[in-house]
Protein backbone atom coordinates (compact mmCIF):
# COMPACT_ATOMS: atom_id res chain seq x y z
CA UNK A 1 0.00 0.00 0.00
CA UNK A 2 1.15 3.55 -0.70
CA UNK A 3 1.40 6.18 2.02
CA UNK A 4 2.10 9.68 0.75
CA UNK A 5 3.23 8.18 -2.54
CA UNK A 6 5.64 5.62 -1.00
CA UNK A 7 4.98 1.88 -0.90
CA UNK A 8 5.13 0.26 2.52
CA UNK A 9 4.74 -3.19 3.94
CA UNK A 10 3.69 -3.57 7.54
CA UNK A 11 6.82 -5.47 8.66
CA UNK A 12 10.29 -5.64 7.10
CA UNK A 13 13.99 -5.85 7.88
CA UNK A 14 15.68 -2.53 8.54
CA UNK A 15 17.56 -1.38 5.46
CA UNK A 16 20.61 -0.23 7.44
CA UNK A 17 20.70 -3.03 10.02
CA UNK A 18 19.31 -6.43 8.95
CA UNK A 19 19.29 -7.57 12.59
CA UNK A 20 16.50 -5.07 13.31
CA UNK A 21 12.84 -5.58 12.36
CA UNK A 22 10.76 -2.55 11.35
CA UNK A 23 7.01 -2.38 11.98
CA UNK A 24 4.34 0.28 11.53
CA UNK A 25 3.20 1.08 15.07
CA UNK A 26 -0.56 0.56 14.93
CA UNK A 27 -1.14 1.78 18.48
CA UNK A 28 -0.52 5.33 17.28
CA UNK A 29 -2.57 5.21 14.09
CA UNK A 30 -4.58 6.91 12.68
CA UNK A 31 -3.23 10.08 14.24
CA UNK A 32 0.47 9.50 13.66
CA UNK A 33 2.48 7.35 11.27
CA UNK A 34 5.45 5.92 13.18
CA UNK A 35 7.92 3.20 12.24
CA UNK A 36 8.97 1.22 15.31
CA UNK A 37 12.17 -0.82 15.51
CA UNK A 38 12.27 -4.24 17.18
CA UNK A 39 15.68 -5.45 18.31
CA UNK A 40 14.90 -8.41 20.59
CA UNK A 41 12.51 -11.31 21.05
CA UNK A 42 11.09 -9.57 24.10
CA UNK A 43 10.24 -6.52 22.00
CA UNK A 44 8.56 -8.74 19.41
CA UNK A 45 6.43 -10.45 22.08
CA UNK A 46 5.47 -7.05 23.50
CA UNK A 47 4.60 -5.70 20.04
CA UNK A 48 2.31 -8.67 19.33
CA UNK A 49 0.66 -8.87 22.75
CA UNK A 50 0.03 -5.12 23.10
CA UNK A 51 -1.13 -4.83 19.49
CA UNK A 52 1.56 -2.60 18.07
CA UNK A 53 1.06 -5.18 15.31
CA UNK A 54 -2.26 -7.00 14.96
CA UNK A 55 -4.17 -9.01 12.42
CA UNK A 56 -3.73 -12.71 11.67
CA UNK A 57 -1.29 -12.50 8.76
CA UNK A 58 0.84 -9.73 10.24
CA UNK A 59 1.06 -11.50 13.59
CA UNK A 60 2.36 -14.58 11.78
CA UNK A 61 4.87 -12.62 9.72
CA UNK A 62 6.10 -10.72 12.78
CA UNK A 63 6.46 -14.02 14.62
CA UNK A 64 8.56 -15.31 11.73
CA UNK A 65 10.89 -12.33 12.05
CA UNK A 66 10.83 -12.77 15.82
CA UNK A 67 12.16 -16.30 15.42
CA UNK A 68 14.94 -14.90 13.24
CA UNK A 69 15.89 -12.55 16.09
CA UNK A 70 15.67 -15.54 18.44
CA UNK A 71 18.39 -17.35 16.48
CA UNK A 72 20.64 -14.29 16.79
CA UNK A 73 20.06 -14.21 20.54
CA UNK A 74 20.45 -17.98 20.87
CA UNK A 75 23.85 -17.80 19.17
CA UNK A 76 25.10 -15.76 22.13
CA UNK A 77 24.11 -18.43 24.68
CA UNK A 78 25.60 -21.77 25.75
CA UNK A 79 22.55 -23.72 24.56
CA UNK A 80 21.24 -22.61 21.17
CA UNK A 81 18.34 -25.07 21.02
CA UNK A 82 17.17 -24.46 24.59
CA UNK A 83 17.09 -20.70 24.10
CA UNK A 84 15.40 -20.98 20.72
CA UNK A 85 12.64 -23.26 22.05
CA UNK A 86 12.05 -20.96 25.02
CA UNK A 87 11.75 -17.98 22.68
CA UNK A 88 9.37 -19.94 20.46
CA UNK A 89 7.04 -20.60 23.40
CA UNK A 90 7.09 -16.94 24.43
CA UNK A 91 6.24 -15.73 20.93
CA UNK A 92 3.50 -18.35 20.40
CA UNK A 93 1.83 -17.42 23.71
CA UNK A 94 1.60 -13.70 22.89
CA UNK A 95 -1.86 -13.98 21.21
CA UNK A 96 -3.53 -17.41 21.55
CA UNK A 97 -6.46 -17.12 19.12
CA UNK A 98 -4.67 -16.27 15.86
CA UNK A 99 -3.42 -19.59 14.47
CA UNK A 100 -0.99 -17.80 12.12
CA UNK A 101 1.19 -17.12 15.15
CA UNK A 102 1.87 -20.73 16.10
CA UNK A 103 1.94 -21.69 12.41
CA UNK A 104 4.82 -19.29 11.74
CA UNK A 105 6.71 -20.31 14.87
CA UNK A 106 6.42 -24.01 14.02
CA UNK A 107 7.44 -23.39 10.43
CA UNK A 108 10.57 -21.68 11.64
CA UNK A 109 11.38 -24.45 14.12
CA UNK A 110 11.03 -27.03 11.37
CA UNK A 111 13.26 -25.06 9.01
CA UNK A 112 15.93 -24.37 11.65
CA UNK A 113 15.98 -27.92 13.00
CA UNK A 114 19.18 -29.03 11.27
CA UNK A 115 22.68 -30.05 12.22
CA UNK A 116 24.17 -27.15 10.30
CA UNK A 117 26.40 -24.52 11.95
CA UNK A 118 24.78 -21.73 13.96
CA UNK A 119 25.57 -19.17 11.29
CA UNK A 120 23.66 -21.26 8.76
CA UNK A 121 20.70 -21.61 11.13
CA UNK A 122 20.52 -17.82 11.43
CA UNK A 123 20.52 -17.50 7.65
CA UNK A 124 17.80 -20.15 7.33
CA UNK A 125 15.66 -18.31 9.88
CA UNK A 126 16.15 -15.01 8.06
CA UNK A 127 15.26 -16.52 4.68
CA UNK A 128 12.22 -18.29 6.15
CA UNK A 129 10.96 -15.08 7.78
CA UNK A 130 11.22 -13.26 4.46
CA UNK A 131 9.47 -16.16 2.70
CA UNK A 132 6.59 -16.10 5.21
CA UNK A 133 6.13 -12.36 4.63
CA UNK A 134 6.36 -12.66 0.84
CA UNK A 135 3.86 -15.52 0.76
CA UNK A 136 1.43 -13.61 2.97
CA UNK A 137 1.49 -10.63 0.59
CA UNK A 138 1.11 -12.81 -2.49
CA UNK A 139 -1.75 -14.85 -1.00
CA UNK A 140 -3.60 -11.65 -0.11
CA UNK A 141 -3.09 -10.33 -3.65
CA UNK A 142 -4.67 -13.52 -4.99
CA UNK A 143 -7.57 -13.20 -2.54
CA UNK A 144 -8.29 -9.85 -4.15
CA UNK A 145 -8.25 -11.34 -7.64
CA UNK A 146 -10.78 -14.02 -6.65
CA UNK A 147 -12.97 -11.87 -4.42
CA UNK A 148 -13.34 -9.04 -6.92
CA UNK A 149 -15.46 -11.34 -9.09
CA UNK A 150 -18.20 -11.24 -6.44
CA UNK A 151 -18.15 -7.43 -6.39
CA UNK A 152 -18.16 -7.27 -10.18
CA UNK A 153 -21.25 -9.48 -10.34
CA UNK A 154 -23.12 -7.31 -7.83
CA UNK A 155 -22.08 -4.17 -9.72
CA UNK A 156 -23.53 -5.55 -12.96
CA UNK A 157 -26.82 -6.39 -11.26
CA UNK A 158 -26.98 -2.82 -9.92
CA UNK A 159 -26.11 -1.34 -13.34
CA UNK A 160 -23.04 0.38 -11.98
CA UNK A 161 -24.62 1.83 -8.84
CA UNK A 162 -22.36 1.75 -5.76
CA UNK A 163 -21.71 -1.69 -4.30
CA UNK A 164 -22.12 -1.21 -0.55
CA UNK A 165 -19.80 -3.51 1.42
CA UNK A 166 -19.86 -3.81 5.20
CA UNK A 167 -16.76 -4.95 7.04
CA UNK A 168 -15.87 -5.47 10.69
CA UNK A 169 -12.58 -4.84 12.48
CA UNK A 170 -9.49 -4.45 10.28
CA UNK A 171 -8.64 -7.22 7.84
CA UNK A 172 -6.83 -4.84 5.55
CA UNK A 173 -3.30 -4.10 4.55
CA UNK A 174 -2.44 -3.30 8.19
CA UNK A 175 -3.57 -6.76 9.31
CA UNK A 176 -1.28 -8.51 6.84
CA UNK A 177 2.01 -7.79 5.13
CA UNK A 178 0.31 -6.17 2.13
CA UNK A 179 -3.10 -5.95 0.37
CA UNK A 180 -5.11 -7.42 3.27
CA UNK A 181 -7.73 -10.16 3.13
CA UNK A 182 -11.20 -8.61 3.44
CA UNK A 183 -10.08 -5.35 1.82
CA UNK A 184 -8.05 -6.92 -0.98
CA UNK A 185 -11.12 -7.49 -3.21
CA UNK A 186 -12.26 -3.94 -2.40
CA UNK A 187 -8.93 -2.44 -3.43
CA UNK A 188 -8.91 -4.51 -6.61
CA UNK A 189 -12.47 -3.42 -7.43
CA UNK A 190 -11.55 0.22 -6.85
CA UNK A 191 -8.50 -0.12 -9.10
CA UNK A 192 -10.74 -1.55 -11.84
CA UNK A 193 -13.03 1.46 -11.64
CA UNK A 194 -15.94 -0.37 -10.00
CA UNK A 195 -18.15 1.94 -7.95
CA UNK A 196 -17.66 0.72 -4.36
CA UNK A 197 -18.49 2.10 -0.94
CA UNK A 198 -17.48 0.55 2.39
CA UNK A 199 -19.41 0.70 5.66
CA UNK A 200 -16.71 0.57 8.36
CA UNK A 201 -17.73 -0.74 11.79
CA UNK A 202 -15.91 1.17 14.53
CA UNK A 203 -15.17 -2.20 16.21
CA UNK A 204 -15.19 -1.61 19.93
CA UNK A 205 -13.33 -1.82 22.18
CA UNK A 206 -10.07 -1.28 20.26
CA UNK A 207 -11.73 0.63 17.40
CA UNK A 208 -9.68 -1.06 14.68
CA UNK A 209 -12.34 -0.21 12.12
CA UNK A 210 -12.59 3.48 12.94
CA UNK A 211 -8.87 3.88 13.48
CA UNK A 212 -7.24 1.50 10.99
CA UNK A 213 -9.63 0.41 8.24
CA UNK A 214 -10.88 3.97 7.76
CA UNK A 215 -7.29 5.27 7.66
CA UNK A 216 -6.37 2.71 5.02
CA UNK A 217 -9.37 3.43 2.83
CA UNK A 218 -8.86 7.18 3.19
CA UNK A 219 -5.23 6.93 2.07
CA UNK A 220 -6.20 4.70 -0.84
CA UNK A 221 -9.08 6.94 -1.88
CA UNK A 222 -11.86 4.36 -1.43
CA UNK A 223 -15.26 5.89 -0.52
CA UNK A 224 -16.26 4.81 2.99
CA UNK A 225 -18.37 5.73 5.99
CA UNK A 226 -17.58 4.91 9.63
CA UNK A 227 -20.54 3.60 11.63
CA UNK A 228 -21.19 2.53 15.20
CA UNK A 229 -21.00 -1.24 15.65
CA UNK A 230 -24.75 -1.53 16.27
CA UNK A 231 -25.70 0.22 13.02
CA UNK A 232 -25.04 -2.68 10.65
CA UNK A 233 -28.34 -4.47 11.22
CA UNK A 234 -30.32 -1.30 10.53
CA UNK A 235 -28.46 -0.74 7.27
CA UNK A 236 -29.15 -4.31 6.18
CA UNK A 237 -32.86 -4.03 6.95
CA UNK A 238 -33.10 -0.98 4.71
CA UNK A 239 -31.26 -2.45 1.72
CA UNK A 240 -28.13 -0.39 2.24
CA UNK A 241 -25.70 -3.35 2.35
CA UNK A 242 -24.99 -5.56 -0.67
CA UNK A 243 -22.48 -7.89 0.96
CA UNK A 244 -20.52 -8.38 4.15
CA UNK A 245 -16.87 -9.38 4.06
CA UNK A 246 -14.61 -9.84 7.08
CA UNK A 247 -11.32 -11.50 7.84
CA UNK A 248 -10.65 -14.25 10.36
CA UNK A 249 -8.05 -15.19 12.95
CA UNK A 250 -8.72 -18.93 12.83
CA UNK A 251 -10.95 -21.08 10.62
CA UNK A 252 -11.60 -24.76 11.27
CA UNK A 253 -11.43 -27.45 8.62
CA UNK A 254 -15.27 -27.41 8.48
CA UNK A 255 -15.53 -23.63 8.03
CA UNK A 256 -16.29 -22.20 11.49
CA UNK A 257 -14.53 -18.84 11.72
CA UNK A 258 -13.17 -16.94 14.72
CA UNK A 259 -12.88 -13.21 14.16
CA UNK A 260 -13.04 -10.00 16.17
CA UNK A 261 -15.84 -9.90 18.73
CA UNK A 262 -19.07 -8.77 17.08
CA UNK A 263 -18.56 -10.62 13.80
CA UNK A 264 -21.12 -13.28 14.76
CA UNK A 265 -23.79 -10.60 15.23
CA UNK A 266 -23.11 -9.25 11.73
CA UNK A 267 -23.45 -12.77 10.32
CA UNK A 268 -26.80 -13.23 12.06
CA UNK A 269 -28.10 -9.92 10.72
CA UNK A 270 -26.87 -10.78 7.22
CA UNK A 271 -28.59 -14.17 7.31
CA UNK A 272 -31.86 -12.60 8.47
CA UNK A 273 -31.75 -10.16 5.57
CA UNK A 274 -30.53 -12.57 2.86
CA UNK A 275 -27.25 -10.68 2.45
CA UNK A 276 -24.15 -12.69 1.43
CA UNK A 277 -21.57 -12.97 4.19
CA UNK A 278 -18.00 -13.84 3.20
CA UNK A 279 -14.82 -14.59 5.12
CA UNK A 280 -11.54 -13.77 3.36
CA UNK A 281 -8.45 -15.60 4.56
CA UNK A 282 -5.09 -16.95 3.43
CA UNK A 283 -4.59 -20.68 3.94
CA UNK A 284 -2.25 -20.00 6.89
CA UNK A 285 -5.37 -19.03 8.88
CA UNK A 286 -6.91 -22.51 8.63
CA UNK A 287 -6.51 -24.74 11.66
CA UNK A 288 -6.62 -28.15 10.03
CA UNK A 289 -6.56 -29.97 13.39
CA UNK A 290 -9.95 -28.86 14.69
CA UNK A 291 -13.55 -29.27 13.52
CA UNK A 292 -15.70 -27.58 16.18
CA UNK A 293 -15.02 -23.86 16.37
CA UNK A 294 -17.24 -23.19 19.37
CA UNK A 295 -15.60 -25.86 21.51
CA UNK A 296 -12.03 -25.93 20.24
CA UNK A 297 -10.97 -22.40 19.28
CA UNK A 298 -9.38 -20.63 22.29
CA UNK A 299 -10.94 -17.21 22.85
CA UNK A 300 -8.56 -14.58 24.16
CA UNK A 301 -9.73 -12.52 27.14
CA UNK A 302 -7.97 -9.17 27.17
CA UNK A 303 -7.65 -6.41 29.77
CA UNK A 304 -10.91 -4.92 31.03
CA UNK A 305 -9.32 -1.49 30.66
CA UNK A 306 -9.78 -1.74 26.89
CA UNK A 307 -13.53 -1.67 27.52
CA UNK A 308 -13.49 0.91 30.31
CA UNK A 309 -11.23 3.42 28.58
CA UNK A 310 -11.04 4.95 25.11
CA UNK A 311 -8.07 6.65 23.49
CA UNK A 312 -8.12 9.50 21.03
CA UNK A 313 -6.49 12.70 19.88
CA UNK A 314 -7.10 15.71 22.12
CA UNK A 315 -5.17 18.98 21.95
CA UNK A 316 -2.70 17.26 19.62
CA UNK A 317 -1.99 14.58 22.23
CA UNK A 318 -3.20 10.98 22.39
CA UNK A 319 -5.10 10.68 25.66
CA UNK A 320 -6.96 7.92 27.50
CA UNK A 321 -10.41 8.65 28.94
CA UNK A 322 -12.49 6.58 31.41
CA UNK A 323 -16.04 6.04 30.12
CA UNK A 324 -17.48 3.73 32.82
CA UNK A 325 -18.08 4.25 36.54
CA UNK A 326 -14.77 3.79 38.33
CA UNK A 327 -16.00 0.80 40.32
CA UNK A 328 -17.78 -1.05 37.51
CA UNK A 329 -16.44 -4.43 36.42
CA UNK A 330 -15.86 -5.14 32.73
CA UNK A 331 -14.96 -8.20 30.67
CA UNK A 332 -13.23 -8.16 27.31
CA UNK A 333 -13.59 -11.19 25.05
CA UNK A 334 -11.42 -10.52 22.01
CA UNK A 335 -13.16 -12.84 19.51
CA UNK A 336 -16.31 -14.75 18.74
CA UNK A 337 -16.99 -17.71 16.44
CA UNK A 338 -19.28 -17.56 13.42
CA UNK A 339 -20.62 -21.05 12.59
CA UNK A 340 -20.07 -22.27 9.04
CA UNK A 341 -23.85 -22.36 8.41
CA UNK A 342 -23.93 -18.54 8.48
CA UNK A 343 -21.04 -18.09 6.03
CA UNK A 344 -21.85 -17.76 2.32
CA UNK A 345 -18.31 -18.53 1.22
CA UNK A 346 -14.62 -18.47 2.02
CA UNK A 347 -12.34 -16.40 -0.22
CA UNK A 348 -8.82 -17.88 -0.26
CA UNK A 349 -5.72 -17.54 -2.41
CA UNK A 350 -6.82 -20.66 -4.29
CA UNK A 351 -10.36 -19.53 -4.97
CA UNK A 352 -13.80 -19.27 -3.37
CA UNK A 353 -15.53 -22.21 -1.71
CA UNK A 354 -18.46 -22.99 0.54
CA UNK A 355 -17.77 -23.09 4.27
CA UNK A 356 -17.88 -26.88 4.44
CA UNK A 357 -15.22 -29.51 4.99
CA UNK A 358 -15.81 -31.15 1.63
CA UNK A 359 -15.53 -27.92 -0.35
CA UNK A 360 -12.56 -26.63 1.63
CA UNK A 361 -10.67 -29.87 1.02
CA UNK A 362 -11.41 -29.67 -2.69
CA UNK A 363 -9.35 -26.47 -2.70
CA UNK A 364 -6.74 -27.94 -0.35
CA UNK A 365 -6.67 -31.69 -1.14
CA UNK A 366 -3.26 -32.10 0.49
CA UNK A 367 -4.97 -31.54 3.87
CA UNK A 368 -7.29 -34.51 3.45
Amino acid sequence: MNINGKHFRTVWLNENDPQVVNIIDQQILPHRFVIKKLHTVSEVVHAIHDMHVRGAGLIGATAGYGMYLATIEAAQTKSFDEHLNRSAKEIAAARPTAVNLSWAVNRQLTAIDTRKPVSEKIKIARDTAIAIADEDAEHCRRIGMHGVKIIEAISKKKNGAPVNILTHCNAGWLAFVDYGSATSPVYEAYQRGINVHVWVDETRPRNQGAGLTAWELLNHGVPHTVIADNTGGHLMQHGMVDMVITGADRVTRVGDAANKIGTYLKALAAADNNIPFYIALPSSTFDWMISDGLKEIPIETRSADEVKYVEGLCDNEIKKVLITPLGSEAINYGFDVTPARLITGLITERGICNASENDILQLFPEKS
